[in-house]
C-alpha cells in the first residue's frame, strides 16, 4: 500500500464532507478534484454515507483517496471497505478501530488531543494523526509535540481552519489540514464548494512559498 504521505504531498488538505448526500457526491467531488484535492472524507453521520462513498470511489477509482470520517466502532470499518473506501478517519483514538482499519487494508487517521493518545495511536498502526479539535490546541502545542513524536509523523490539525489561519500551524510543523464547514456544508452549491476549494489550495501554496522565502 502506498505511503499515506504520497496522497498528501501534492496538496495536503483533506475535504471533510459532513452532511453530503449521495445525489450531490459526484458533483462536489469533481469540484474538489479540479481544485487539486486528493483526499475526500464522508463522515458516517451524513445521509447514506456509504452510498456517497461508493459513488465517489466509482467516479475516481485510484485517482483520489476516498474514505469515511467519524468512524466510531470497529464494526463500521467493514462497511467502509465494502463501499470502496480506503480511508478511515476518527474523532478519537480507539486502538480497536485503528487495528480493524489496518487489518482491512485501509489507511487510518485517528483524532488525538494529547501526546499519550498520539503515541498509542501510532503504536496501533495509525498512518497519520488528526489533531482534534484544533481550537482546543495551538501551534505552540503542535511544536511541542513535534519535538517528541517520531520523525516524519504527519499531524493534521482539524477544526476551525481557514485559508488565513494556516500559516502559524505550518510553521509549527503541520503536515496538512482537515477542512470541514469552511469548505463544504449541507445545501452549499457545488460551484461554491469549488471556489472555496481553490481558495484553500491557493492559500496553501502561498504559505509554502512564504516559508520557502524565509528558509
Amino acid at each position: 500500500m502506498t505511503d499515506f504521505k504520497t496522497w498528501l504531498d501534492p496538496l495536503p488538505l483533506v475535504a471533510i464532507l459532513r452532511g453530503l448526500s449521495p445525489d450531490e457526491a459526484v458533483d462536489v467531488g469533481n469540484m474538489l478534484a479540479d481544485a487539486g484535492f486528493r483526499v475526500l472524507e464522508v463522515p458516517l453521520n451524513s445521509p447514506a454515507p456509504l452510498d456517497s462513498i461508493r459513488r465517489l470511489a466509482e467516479r475516481f477509482g485510484s485517482e483520489r483517496l476516498i474514505g469515511a470520517g467519524t468512524v466510531l466502532d470497529p464494526a463500521q470499518v467493514r462497511g467502509v471497505a465494502d463501499a470502496g473506501g480506503r480511508l478511515v478517519v476518527m474523532p478519537h483514538a480507539d486502538v480497536a478501530v485503528i487495528r480493524a482499519a489496518k487489518r482491512a487494508g485501509l489507511y487510518c487517521v485517528p483524532g488525538v488531543a494529547t501526546p499519550t493518545e498520539a503515541f498509542a495511536a501510532l503504536a496501533a498502526g495509525a498512518d497519520a494523526l488528526k489533531l482534534f479539535p484544533a481550537e482546543q490546541a495551538s501551534p505552540a502545542v503542535l511544536k511541542a509535540w513535534r519535538a517528541v513524536l517520531p520523525a516524519g509523523t504527519a499531524v493534521l490539525p482539524v477544526g476551525g481552519i481557514a485559508p488565513d489561519t494556516m500559516g502559524p500551524w505550518l510553521a509549527a510543523g503541520a503536515a496538512g489540514f482537515g477542512i470541514g464547514s469552511s469548505l463544504y456544508a449541507p445545501g452549499r452549491a457545488a460551484d461554491d464548494v469549488g471556489a472555496r476549494a481553490h481558495a484553500f489550495a491557493k492559500a496553501w501554496r502561498r504559505h509554502l512559498d512564504s516559508q520557502g522565502s524565509h528558509a
